[in-house]
């Protein structure tokens, strides 16, 4: 089992970080029951799970969250949980009688979790928004891109995943801990704007000390530097070089033929870091993408190949370490990180919604059949 288990989480079913902070606890050997919506249930054959595996590891329950039975039921739910994960804009939760006063009040020991864009409070924590605003105002996206071009959004990795349902994840684990100490609950305000901010922690250090320009495209990490670059190969392929400290790049001038050259020898001078990519890149363009990957594989030159999804899962280190597994035909990346003796562990499949309402409420909040039956005639569960 998991370093969570014995954790028991409810999650109000959403969309992005919410459902990828549940699947990390999950993943940890938490107990994470999903609430869906009882619309959304249909009778899915448990034998061929949804293709969702951001939805793998937690069991589902199919309540209909406007009917009073059925708060009622996310309420007996709560009663028996660690922590409640929900991701709807500030207020909804209120709305529907399961705002954090009330579950707290049904359970005192309960952490409450709430993932959103912009935050509980503040002029913009009622607007909508999406990754890409978030991080916008986090300071992050302006970082990232090309000199002379738009910035380039890094996909929804930052805002969703790395600042929001990792923070909120963590949070989660953090506030457990404490209330096994005091006995009481909180709320986390797990913000994607507040997380990504976070995320750049080290950047305002560099900029406190005026290694770090606000130009982009033009500091050693954000492609300015010849050493940090990725560049188009032979066969259209890249290769991704990351040579940053001295020795790594003696490394890197010695596999391409360019040890012997004054000019790349002045490694830290920016005047000279465009014309030298310009000639490290015609280098490059050389040799086809494994081509190169052979030549530096097993070196500290830091200079890898650039994989794409369908790739990555069949390189050898990754074969090794079982970084990606199969699961109903699925291939996804596994549980991370690793640990010694709890190993982490994907627990089920995706579940259809609704696919274990029986199970849950009889497990988690004693209801006989006849309840459970009576609800479902009500509506108020599927």
């Amino acid at each position: 089992m998991g370093p969570l288990a014995g954790v028991k989480v409810v999650e109000i079913a959403g969309i992005g970080p919410g459902p990828f902070a549940a699947m990390m606890l999950a993943d940890m050997g938490a107990d994470v029951v999903r609430v869906d919506r009882a619309s959304s249930a249909y009778g899915g054959d448990p034998a061929a799970p949804p293709k969702d595996v951001m939805n793998r590891g937690r069991r589902s329950v199919a309540v209909d969250l406007k009917h009073p039975d059925g708060v009622a039921t996310v309420l007996e739910l709560v009663a028996g949980a660690d922590a409640l994960v929900e991701g709807f804009r500030p207020g909804v939760m209120e709305r529907l009688g399961l705002g954090p006063e009330v579950c707290l009040g049904q359970n005192p020991r309960l952490v409450y979790g709430r993932m959103t864009g912009w935050g509980q409070e503040g002029p913009m924590a009622s607007m909508a928004g999406h990754d890409m605003n978030y991080i916008s105002i986090a300071g992050v996206l302006g970082a990232i891109g090309r000199p002379d071009e738009r910035p380039q959004p890094p996909l929804n990795l930052i805002g969703d995943f790395g600042g929001g349902g990792l923070m909120l994840a963590f949070g989660i684990v953090c506030g457990v801990l404490e209330a096994r100490t005091s006995g009481q609950g909180q709320v986390i305000d797990a913000a994607m704007v507040d997380g990504s901010a976070v995320l750049t922690t080290f950047l305002h250090g560099f900029k406190a000390m005026g290694i770090w320009s606000d130009e982009r495209g033009a500091n050693m990490l954000d492609s300015g530097a010849h050493y940090y670059e990725v560049y188009e190969c032979a066969d259209g392929r890249f290769l991704s070089v990351g040579a940053i400290e001295p020795q790594f790049y003696a490394i890197l001038l010695d596999k391409t033929g360019l040890a012997d050259d004054p000019d790349f020898a002045r490694q830290s001078d920016r005047s000279l870091w465009p014309a030298l990519k310009e000639r490290l890149a015609a280098v490059i363009a050389t040799k086809t993408r494994d081509e190169w990957a052979a030549i530096f594989d097993g070196t500290d030159a830091c200079v890898v190949p650039v994989l794409g999804l369908g790739e990555a899962p069949t390189h050898p280190h990754n074969v090794a370490r079982e970084n990606f597994v199969t699961r109903d035909e699925v291939v996804q990346p596994a549980p991370a990180p690793r640990f010694s003796r709890t190993s982490a562990e994907i627990q089920r499949p995706p579940a259809h919604a609704g696919q274990h309402t029986d199970e849950v409420l009889a497990e988690w909040a004693g209801l006989d059949a006849d309840t459970i039956a009576a609800r479902r005639a009500a509506g108020a569960v599927a």
